[in-house]
């Protein structure tokens, strides 16, 4: 029986692989492997985004910016509600981090989106938090809670009504170049394409290796959220979310509860990560040493994974020793905050275009897979 055979064939249907699905199913037969039952599973699905224009490295940081509109004003039909609502982002120095914060502020892409509030307003802001333990702040207004599931869900309807195929269950056994196309052997059959695009999250190196690929050295990264109650009376849902500007801990209102992270990234193989009772136990310490919580009832504590390269940029682009072979990974804790932006750049790359409007200005070769891979001192 013969390979089912398509133009592209994407490997991961989460927000990389499922945005980059519906940009290109408007010119291409397009086929999207997805390992488990449901996209999404292990990262997209477990992240309580944020979308913030300074929140990651230089290269993130312009492809977040270049995402802003679509987030905004997303195309007419794409989700019956808004993707995004502001709810800022107040990040908090104790005394012995106001170098940290300095040092962050003095970015030229973060000072015009921030600025420096008093202490009084900081606690106004957030008023759990403990005043000895605030020394300095600044607020990114603009930051917005990011309907993950609206977006994730939009970009598939897009993929299906653009004639696109999923297909579901369907893990990668074997991937092999021959006759000018990539055969995928699956649990779900065989499959074919010219262009095969990498975008399998924690499991990107593993196909690569598949492939016969040299890896990008793309590191799974463990972290860990829960959700925990506030006494009564307490209304959090106005409050920003609150973030330590070492990342240590960060916290943000959900649902009326609060969401409650230790920022952890603890290297781990590709699995079906969970929450381990350690990073439970330094989110509760971290957060109670910097406010005046007294954490009493978790309602619920899960672990997702975010993946990084040496670097901590996204590989986005045609590897140059392996024909047609297309890396969309690494995409670490900014997956969705940059998706609409590393989508169109995917799908002009793949195309051979110039690249849109919004990315004009963004050079590709900061996130090429061929580009040098020096380690970042935060990995």
């Amino acid at each position: 029986m013969s390979d089912q055979a398509s133009d592209i064939l994407i490997i991961g249907a989460g927000i990389a692989g499922a945005s980059a699905a519906a940009e290109l199913s408007t010119t291409h037969r397009v086929t999207l492997l997805e390992r488990e039952n449901m996209p999404g599973y292990h990262s997209t699905g477990r992240s309580a985004a944020l979308f913030s224009e300074i929140y990651g490295g230089a290269p993130v940081r312009a492809l977040s910016r270049a995402s802003r509109d679509f987030f905004f004003s997303p195309p007419e039909g794409f989700a019956a509600h808004p993707l995004i609502k502001r709810r800022g982002a107040l990040y908090v120095a104790s005394a012995r981090q106001l170098a940290s914060l300095a040092a962050f502020t003095a970015n030229p892409d973060v000072e015009p989106a921030v600025h420096t509030i008093s202490c009084a307003d900081a606690l106004a802001a957030c008023p759990i938090l403990r005043p000895k333990y605030v020394s300095a702040a600044v607020l990114e207004p603009d930051a917005s809670d990011v309907d993950v599931h609206a977006l994730h869900e939009g970009y598939l309807r897009l993929f299906r009504r653009n004639g696109g195929t999923l297909v579901t269950d369907a893990e990668v056994q074997t991937l092999e170049w021959r006759g000018g196309a990539w055969h995928a052997r699956t649990t779900a059959g065989g499959f074919q394409a010219p262009v095969a695009v990498n975008a399998a999250g924690a499991w990107a190196d593993t196909i690569a290796a598949k492939a016969g690929v040299a890896i990008q050295h793309i590191q799974p990264r463990r972290r860990t959220a829960l959700l925990v109650e506030l006494p009564p009376g307490i209304n959090p849902d106005a409050w920003p979310m609150t973030i330590d500007i070492d990342e240590t801990f960060y916290f943000k209102p959900d649902g009326g509860l609060l969401l409650v992270s230790p920022a952890d990234e603890t290297a781990v193989d590709a699995c079906d990560v969970q929450a381990e009772e350690i990073d439970v136990a330094m989110a509760i310490d971290r957060v109670e040493k910097a406010t005046t919580l007294q954490i009493k009832r978790i309602r619920k504590k899960w672990a997702g994974l975010r993946s990084f390269g040496p670097d901590r940029a996204p590989a986005v682009g045609f590897d140059p020793a392996a024909s047609g072979f297309f890396w969309l990974a690494g995409q670490g804790g900014y997956g969705i905050q940059t998706a609409p932006a590393v989508a169109k750049l995917a799908a002009a790359l793949i195309r051979g275009e110039a690249l849109p409007p919004a990315l004009h200005g963004f050079d590709p070769a900061s996130v090429s897979p061929a580009r040098a891979h020096p380690p970042s001192p935060n990995v």
